[in-house]
């Protein structure tokens, strides 16, 4: 199976629920002033949730629904458009994730998304041309908190393994905190976490992020991601290239004992 989200359409959700909010709002004569005014959304921002080029937000949902009578049957599109927290892009990969037994992660420039604190998670949510909505800002970051379960999870308990270029390590957004997330994380019995330093980069380090991925149904699947398109597969040939990209990759790395020396060196810089 291979999914490379790069069709920029609105999800049905968004398009189907903005234009039931458009119908329910004519028929109880409400104008779009009106509710942006009560939701405290612009008129604009509510014409474009109505187009669906915008998420829906659930308070929307929710005020329209009591201003227009509409007996909760627009409050009952929340867990719908709820589904859209993450890029488009990444969706098929997060539910795919949950029913992970094993996840093997390379990361070139980004803390994966597993281990990023709320203070890094914000720094790269909110940092984005055109901004985004605040609660979508919010939204986005408890969902990828909420992913973060997967590191404790008991049945299956999975095994998780991540090597981090030293690139990672040195971004602006990484503080003592999140290098204190990487120790804490990196002591638990079911995860492994490796660095690997600028001097021991080989080519196949800088080609870009990846993870190998084994669900309970013993499939497998290959996540590779670049600036404008991401690729899930399950072809067995993607699946072999990447796993033998990534074995080197390991072999490079510093061993776990030391990787955390790194961190702990790191962590007494910021000091």
């Amino acid at each position: 199976m291979s999914d490379t989200h790069s069709n920029n359409q609105p999800p049905a959700a968004w398009r189907y629920s903005g234009d039931q909010l458009k119908r329910w709002r004519a028929k109880a004569d409400i104008t779009r002033e009106q509710l942006a005014a009560a939701s405290n959304y612009s008129p604009d921002t509510i014409a474009s949730m109505e187009r669906g080029a915008r998420r829906p937000m659930p308070r929307v949902l929710d005020v329209a629904d009591e201003m227009c009578g509409a007996e909760g049957l627009l409050s009952a599109g929340k867990p719908f458009v709820n589904l859209e927290r993450f890029p488009l892009r990444a969706q098929n990969f997060m539910e795919r994730e949950k029913e992970a037994t094993s996840l093997w992660t390379y990361e070139v420039s980004l803390m994966p998304g597993l281990l990023q604190t709320k203070g890094y998670a914000r720094a790269l949510i909110d940092n984005r041309i055109p901004p985004l909505d605040e609660d979508v800002v919010e939204e986005r970051i408890a969902a990828r908190i909420e992913r973060q379960a997967l590191l404790a999870q008991q049945k299956p308990t999975v095994g998780l393994s991540f090597v981090l270029y030293e690139a990672v390590l040195r971004a602006p957004q990484v503080d003592a905190e999140q290098l204190g997330r990487l120790l804490e994380v990196g002591r638990m019995r079911n995860v492994v976490v490796q660095v690997l330093p600028f001097e021991r980069a080989i080519p196949a380090a800088l080609v870009g992020p990846m993870v190998l991925l084994e669900t309970r149904d013993n499939e497998r699947f290959a996540f590779t991601e670049g600036p404008l398109v991401s690729e899930m597969s399950a072809d067995p040939g993607v699946v072999s290239r990447v796993t033998e990209r990534l074995s080197m990759i390991r072999t490079q790395a510093l061993s776990p004992d030391e990787s955390a020396r790194f961190i702990e060196r790191m962590v007494d810089s910021h000091e």
